[in-house]
């Protein structure tokens, strides 16, 4: 059975750069608060600056167009300037997992032949590691190493030496005057990648544009969860994630909205001080720390919180938990799925259309069809595999051409999740394709 919604929503222009389109979107909001991390706020008007100066900053140590940087960062207001700055300047900045081992970055920096890499200082000595152990010419390759001192007093860090072609990012900015001009980018053109693991093998390279990230905003972050300027945003998924990504930033810059960012774990005694502290009024989280919230004894009361929408991804949510949530907060928890290769989320529940123990209906813009494994379309009430068809799919994972194609079928991309269509259009979930692979 196919579902299908359609959006009258413009695609981007044919020359398109994203953050240049953010940037514009936020001529008006220089005074405003973008960005409130665990070491202060940046405005606006100071984040466009500094994206500008990141891009200068890239230009000058010898990055070119469409060569990759590594980012390997925890959230803060460095994230997305680096980010941004990246796209500013028409290079491709390959944000990775700050949870994982020198292995596997020594293995994204050989597959991603990064030029230059962002890096916290708490991380540095992973990345040294993970140096140490590519052939000579993939570390050599590596022109500078810009190192984030930002510091939060829940996330150990290191401020020692900085490696010998390393700099602090403050010097990377302050030594340059801003950018004024984009790269002419076009709206299919390679923007940054993101790795997917899957369930064996090496993590792949999965390459987004900047009309993703476009499409993204404009297709959920505001014609379905509403997000607008007037929005504080607190998502527990990282930047790093493709959820994370669109919750923590492309999603609220799109609109002006402002955005709370934490480097820790997304615990929920560190997620209820945000929550406190900084009076988000959307969240974005996932069924696990939701099940560890409503179990925690410090579990603020309605009226301490300013929350109007809950967002889960990640896992099927549970009915019973977005039930006895909503009765304690008074907010649905607008469940849906999405994916790295989608970017983002396609099949959702929408604020005042919440059927708990589904995932909902799909995103407008997205088409949507369940096969069998002959391929052929499945009948309402019966498993089938998901496919899924929209503006937002990657273009491929770099360098490997039989997953690409496993996954990328001409206009449809296949999720490996196995669900059902009800008798209402909505969809429930019925496990992974790959769950005995895992196993």
């Amino acid at each position: 059975m196919t579902s299908t919604s359609n959006t009258p929503i413009a695609p981007p222009p044919p020359q398109f750069n994203f953050a240049q389109h953010l940037i514009e979107r936020n001529n008006g909001r220089a005074g405003k608060t973008a960005f409130i991390d665990d070491y202060g706020t940046l405005s606006y008007g100071d984040l466009a600056a500094r994206v500008r100066r990141a891009a200068a900053g890239l230009q000058a140590a010898g990055v070119r167009r469409e060569e990759r940087v590594l980012l390997l960062m925890h959230d803060c207001a460095d994230w997305p300037v680096v980010f941004l700055g990246a796209l500013y300047a028409g290079v491709v900045p390959v944000a990775v997992n700050t949870l994982l081992t020198a292995d596997d970055y020594a293995y994204m920096l050989e597959h991603s032949r990064a030029q230059a890499v962002f890096v916290s200082g708490a991380l540095l000595p992973a990345l040294q590691t993970a140096l140490e152990q590519t052939p000579a010419h993939i570390k050599s390759g590596v022109n500078q190493i810009i190192v984030s001192h930002a510091v939060s007093h829940t996330v150990s860090h290191t401020n020692g030496p900085l490696p010998r072609n390393g700099v602090s990012l403050d010097s990377f900015l302050s030594a340059q005057l801003p950018h004024s001009n984009p790269a002419p980018t076009g709206p299919d053109e390679p923007a940054f990648w993101l790795y997917s693991s899957g369930s064996t093998g090496r993590p792949k390279g999965t390459v987004h544009t900047h009309g993703n990230l476009y499409w993204t905003a404009e297709l959920y972050g505001s014609a379905v969860l509403g997000i607008t300027e007037r929005d504080v945003c607190f998502s527990a998924a990282k930047l790093f994630f493709a959820y994370g990504l669109g919750n923590g930033l492309s999603f609220p810059l799109s609109v002006g909205a402002t955005t709370v960012l934490m480097a820790e774990r997304p615990t929920p005694d560190a997620t209820f001080k945000r929550w406190i502290d900084h009076q988000p009024t959307v969240f974005f989280g996932a069924p696990t720390g939701f099940a560890g919230m409503l179990a925690s004894p410090n579990l603020p009361a309605r009226n301490k919180t300013a929350l109007r929408l809950v967002s889960s991804a990640g896992e099927a949510l549970p009915a019973d938990l977005g039930e006895r949530f909503t009765k304690h907060f008074g907010v649905q928890i607008i469940d849906g799925i999405g994916s790295t290769e989608m970017l983002h989320i396609f099949l959702s529940n929408a604020p005042g259309r919440v059927r708990y123990g589904t995932t909902g209906w799909p995103v407008p813009g997205y088409t949507i069809e369940l096969r069998d494994e002959e391929g052929r379309a499945v009948a309402d009430g019966e498993t089938g595999d998901l496919y899924i068809k929209g503006p937002s799919a990657a273009l491929m994972y770099w360098a490997n051409r039989d997953k690409s194609r496993e996954t990328f079928q001409g206009a449809w991309t296949k999720s490996g999740d196995k669900y059902v269509r009800n008798d209402d259009g909505s969809y429930t979930y019925s496990g992974r394709s790959d769950d005995m692979l895992k196993v």
